[in-house]
């Protein structure tokens, strides 16, 4: 679907110069003098560069449809990851490496979405909360001040989180797998 260089949103995915990019950031200039432009950060979806383009209105550009599918978290295979379609039962494995930091917080049975261009995978994105099990927090110091005081605790999973001094070990907590910061306390 062809579109107006000065119609690029953040989040669309558009073919330039021959690859994927997607649009992190846009800004819309008009100029004292000549015509108005869409200043553009551009990532590329296979192998992460950025680029700063510029649009003027006159321009069109190729904007790409992904395909996005469920997927179920099953297991690790060495340093591949394995997923499984609900539909149609097929597997897909995808490298750590894809997957990023991320790859920590993904449970047994926990549903991803996996975005696909022309069946191959170009993205991934997990549930933004995850629940987790404090193993390890520091105990809280008498006559820290009042502010708000975090302290550093490690969950399940080996990845470390700021918490509030009244978590404790063994305590369940609800985390952000984007930010990877402490929301509350687990239900």
């Amino acid at each position: 679907m062809k579109i107006n260089g000065n119609e690029i949103r953040p989040g669309n995915v558009i073919e330039h110069n021959g690859g994927l990019w997607v649009a992190v950031k846009t800004n819309a200039v008009k100029p004292g003098k000549g015509g108005a432009f869409n200043q553009v950060e551009l990532k590329n979806l296979i192998d992460g560069t950025k680029l700063n383009e510029r649009f003027r209105a006159s321009e069109t550009v190729e904007r790409v449809r992904l395909e996005q599918k469920d997927f179920q978290y099953l297991y690790e295979q060495g340093d591949m990851l394995v997923f499984m379609d609900n539909e149609s039962y097929e597997q897909l494995e995808l490298a750590q490496d894809f997957v990023g930091d991320r790859s920590k917080f993904l449970q047994d049975g926990m549903m991803v979405t996996v975005e696909l261009y022309e069946e191959k995978p170009i993205g991934i994105s997990l549930p933004d909360q995850v629940t987790l099990t404090i193993t390890e927090a520091d105990p809280v110091v008498k006559g820290q001040t009042a502010a708000s005081s975090y302290k550093p605790a490690v969950m399940e999973n080996g990845v470390r989180v700021m918490v509030p001094p009244f978590i404790e070990a063994g305590e369940r907590i609800l985390v952000d797998t984007n930010e990877i910061t402490y929301i509350r306390r687990a239900d």
